[in-house]
């Protein structure tokens, strides 16, 4: 029997070189899926400390210990260099980050897993139509998950692409067992979040608007980061591997995460996948304004290859005066992860960074914009007076 995925399955697989792929209803599911087929529990995975507490906390439900790792502080890549071999030594797995869809050095990720005997996981969320190394994000690891929420606004969807096609149909299986049955009520609220969304700008987010999406659940976090809830979480840690003790956490603004999808939600992901290459041409564009700014340590790249970045992590000194510049132009400044992971969630849940104080700088100085704002949120800036940040070598973690 075909699929009902079949189509979109094949589109992103020939995105991919010919990767097996494999449809999830969110990006988080996936990771989920991989993380268990490819990392026994009690293992630990190398990660990003900036990175969405979501993805920390489906690690931690795989049963897993996160290990957080040192970061490169101009853009917030990996720095495998900076892994001390006694963390090496002790790892079950490497999953990559790939912030804003700034890739994270695959290749040499890719070799140190090899060389290690585990395996090389990508998290490619913010990624689809980035490439490192002459090849896509995501064909690189033994898996890769992808988002349908980030480049093609679909609000929903994702995929789980793999190296080896033979596991494909098993991971399938365990997809459709995990899922939950499609609910009308949740296909009229999936219709409904456009609609929510643009009442809540149009209100500036005033107090209406933000009942209005924690109703849907599109809007639970008081601030950059959840919160921790440190005695449930311990509880939940004893149920690990398991999704169901730590759904409170990991369905944060993402009710649906592992919800079968309805013929509405398959419809929308659709059209929006045939306008893909198209949103990816905007994002480039932007892109390449953003990194020839004052506002970026990297610059345009040298072999003129300019990625479609999801967010552009401009470094400003005062990021508070910056985001209240973008507000006054109606621009809202979203995917901010900061404190990194290890701050935020302490030794009781996951290893500290050898070296914490490159990501807690770029943590603390990064401002993410929408390429497709870049004029505007460039005017913004410098009307406002907002003086660029300079990664030092040894920027203190200082803010």
């Amino acid at each position: 029997m075909v699929s009902a995925y079949a189509d979109l399955e094949e589109r992103m697989r020939a995105r991919l070189g010919g990767r097996a792929c494999l449809y999830v209803p969110s990006c988080r599911f996936g990771l989920y899926l991989a993380l268990r087929r490819w990392c026994a529990p009690g293992g630990r995975v190398l990660m990003s400390p900036v990175n969405d507490d979501v993805i920390f906390f489906v690690v931690l439900a795989a049963g897993l210990r996160p290990v957080q790792a040192p970061l490169d502080p101009g853009d917030g890549s990996l720095d495998p260099a900076a892994v001390p071999d006694s963390v090496w030594s002790g790892l079950s797995a490497v999953l990559t980050t790939n912030l804003y869809g700034n890739p994270d050095p695959a290749p040499d990720l890719r070799a140190r897993c090899d060389r290690l005997g585990i395996p090389l996981l990508e998290d490619a969320a913010h990624a689809i139509g980035s490439t490192v190394g002459g090849r896509p994000v995501g064909a690189w690891g033994d898996a890769a998950v992808f988002s349908l929420s980030k480049h093609t606004g679909a609000k929903t969807g994702g995929f789980l692409a793999v190296a080896d096609p033979r596991l494909r149909d098993g991971l399938a299986a365990e997809r459709d067992a995990m899922l939950r049955p499609a609910r009308l009520t949740g296909e009229l609220a999936y219709l409904a979040r456009p609609y929510a969304e643009s009442a809540a700008r149009g209100l500036r987010l005033a107090r209406p608007a933000h009942a209005a999406l924690r109703t849907l659940g599109l809007h639970e976090r008081p601030g950059i980061r959840m919160p921790l809830r440190p005695a449930e979480l311990a509880r939940a840690l004893g149920a690990a591997p398991a999704l169901d003790p730590f759904d409170p956490w990991i369905r944060v603004d993402m009710h649906t995460y592992r919800l079968r999808p309805g013929a509405a939600r398959l419809g929308r992901v659709r059209r929006r996948l045939d306008a893909l290459d198209t949103a990816l041409d905007a994002h480039r564009a932007g892109t390449a304004r953003l990194l020839a700014s004052e506002y970026s340590a990297r610059g345009l790249p040298e072999d003129g290859e300019v990625p479609p970045l999801f967010r552009v992590p401009l470094l400003v000194e005062d990021r508070d005066a910056a985001v209240a510049a973008l507000a006054r132009r109606r621009i809202t400044t979203g995917y901010l992860y900061d404190p990194p992971l290890d701050a935020y969630a302490g030794e009781p849940f996951t290893d500290p960074s050898p070296s914490p104080a490159p990501a807690a700088w770029f943590a603390g100085h990064a401002l993410p914009v929408d390429p497709r704002r870049a004029d505007e949120a460039l005017a913004a800036l410098r009307a406002a007076g907002v003086r660029p940040a300079v990664p030092s070598p040894a920027p203190g973690g200082a803010r």
